[in-house]
């Protein structure tokens, strides 16, 4: 392929710019090669910040994690800051994890804060990210950045930026964070020289600070001392999570607690998984070996930034099954109200929120409990958002999405894999001490609820024509709404991008009262949801699959699953069509 007018000037930018001798080597060298593809996708725009930060493949160029585009990002939130905080002395908390380069990029954006005259207060050592987002509420900063890609690829890293409340930036800040970055034209506009003098480190007083504070949480002590000695697997997937996690079961009352030694150790080569994300079985395969061979009663596995977590538990049949984001959350929401009801906790003032994309039964757990539940648009962030502005009105509870990440408690405004192992931890003591395993209380929920089913398919594309191809697909949604799927007729669509919702049925039009994200929800008669969502990280698309029906008695449970199971495909089958 040809390279492009706008893809060549970025490349001469870079290589008659203020960019050191071997990045312009690098890209000469694929200039040498004709390696116009890899050169196209490096440089044929940059990297875009968008609402969370940036997240992308490492290497040279515009559309790549380096030292330029973090330097960049890190001098437009700078800029940001300044202007938003006159005459105020401004910190900022800056934490890293595993990743390949990561602890690197983390200098990096030290150096430019520090050189623009803002406070910086350093975590020395990876930590995970929901520690990053307590520690700028417990100093009071005016933002954080934490250096991860997630449960991405080993090829990845990315920046995530926080606000003051300790939350990802959500309207207005956002937009204005992410203009100020696009406004630096130069490199030679981001101030790399670091000012040491502006730059204080954390040290493990804050992580014993965070572990005290949750465990002051914990609602089931009583059945933790009965139960203490329950087995369970823990892996850190050789990330974050191993510096907090063993601290926190073992602060909340378990002594039984076996570390996968094989994905234990911090790497960001991620050497035993081909993806670090406990939402794959093969991350956990190990994990569940492990939970085998010594009989466990709980498995864990967290991502490389520990925001994540996975969890294996054992069927009727003895057999360890990996449950997925929406059966750990309900379960979650579900045990801990029933505890705070046991507890006589419950006042009528207190909420739990969820996403559009997560399972409608934590809404109908919240229902039958008399507590209020609140729905967001995809991403916590929008969740912590919905906190701060309930702040000191109502009592947060707990949270949760699909995609594995939870909150219990307003300790922290992201999702914390560390205070849900202790949860999960303290909600399996509690079950275990009612004589009963978790798979047995998932069962039961189904039984007072309704059997809830959901998955979710991935697509990924590469580069530019991935992206367009993407794009494409939302269009062909929008203009051509199913008429059916699964058999299931589709009577209302949800367009969270022109904030509409219209019944297909009678053609009525509705405001959503979201905030605009291109997102399409389809509705049909038998109440099954279905929902369309791009990545605003990477050239994927995401169908999300929630499907319902009754479940009379416990030994139903299997067929009901496999004819849910069933109606999902046809879903999914119908979509791609």
């Amino acid at each position: 392929m040809q390279l492009d007018q706008s893809t060549e000037t970025r490349i001469n930018q870079w290589l008659n710019g203020n960019y050191d001798l071997d990045t312009k080597n690098q890209i000469k060298s694929l200039l040498e090669k004709n390696e116009n593809t890899e050169l196209t996708d490096a440089f044929y725009k940059d990297l875009e910040f968008g609402t969370g930060g940036l997240r992308g493949v490492m290497g040279v160029g515009s559309n790549r994690i380096n030292k330029y585009t973090i330097g960049t990002a890190t001098q437009g939130l700078s800029n940001y800051l300044l202007k938003k905080y006159p005459e105020q002395k401004i910190s900022v908390a800056i934490s890293h994890d595993s990743r390949n380069n990561s602890d690197y990029f983390a200098q990096i954006t030290a150096d430019v804060f520090s050189a623009n005259g803002i406070e910086v207060h350093f975590f020395t050592a990876l930590r995970p990210t929901p520690l990053l987002s307590f520690t700028i509420r417990q100093l009071g900063c005016k933002s954080g950045v934490m250096l991860t890609a997630s449960h991405n690829p080993k090829e990845y890293n990315g920046y995530k930026a926080y606000g003051e409340d300790g939350g990802q930036f959500t309207s207005p800040d956002d937009k204005l964070v992410m203009a100020e970055v696009a406004a630096i034209k130069s490199i030679d506009e981001v101030k790399f020289d670091r000012n040491d003098a502006n730059i204080k480190f954390i040290n493990e007083e804050m992580d014993n600070l965070y572990i005290d504070k949750i465990t002051k949480l914990s609602v089931s002590q009583d059945a933790i001392k009965r139960q203490k000695d329950l087995k369970i697997v823990y892996s850190p997937i050789h990330g974050t999570g191993i510096t907090l996690v063993p601290k926190a079961l073992q602060s909340f009352g378990f002594t039984n607690v076996n570390i996968v030694e094989e994905q234990s150790k911090p790497d960001g080569d991620f050497p035993t998984v081909i993806y670090p994300n406990p939402e794959e079985k093969e991350a956990m395969t190990l994990a569940m070996n492990k939970a085998k061979a010594i009989d466990a009663d709980l498995v864990l596995a967290t991502d490389p930034d520990a925001d994540r977590v996975g969890i294996a538990v054992k069927n009727n049949k003895g057999e360890f099954v990996l449950l997925n984001g929406n059966q750990t959350g309900s379960l979650l929401i579900n045990y801990i109200l029933t505890a705070w009801q046991e507890k006589g906790k419950l006042t009528g003032n207190e909420y739990v929120i969820s996403t559009v994309v997560t399972t409608g039964l934590i809404e109908a757990i919240c229902k039958k409990k008399g507590v209020e539940y609140f729905s967001t648009l995809t991403g916590f962030k929008w969740i912590g958002s919905l906190m701060t502005s309930l702040e000191g009105k109502k009592k947060f509870i707990a949270g949760g999405e699909e995609s594995y990440g939870y909150l219990i408690g307003d300790l922290v405004r992201d999702k914390d894999a560390i205070v849900s192992c202790a949860f999960i931890a303290e909600m399996t003591a509690f079950y275990a001490d009612k004589g009963s395993s978790l798979y047995q209380a998932m069962i039961n929920m189904y039984l007072e609820y309704g059997m809830y089913k959901e998955d979710l398919v991935s697509i990924t594309r590469k580069g530019k024509s991935g992206a367009e191809e993407i794009k494409a697909m939302m269009n062909k949604f929008r203009e051509h709404t199913p008429l059916s799927l699964g058999g299931s007729k589709v009577i209302k669509l949800k367009d969270y991008e022109l904030d509409k919702e219209t019944d297909l049925v009678n053609g009525q039009i509705n405001s959503l009262g979201f905030p605009k994200s291109d997102v399409l929800q389809f509705i049909t008669e038998d109440g099954y949801v279905v929902s369309a969502r791009p990545s605003g990280t990477e050239p994927k698309i995401k169908f999300y699959c929630s499907v319902q029906a009754p479940l009379n008695k416990a030994e139903d449970f299997e067929a009901t699953e496999a004819g849910l199971n069933n109606t999902i495909k046809h879903i999914m089958t119908d979509l791609q069509a």
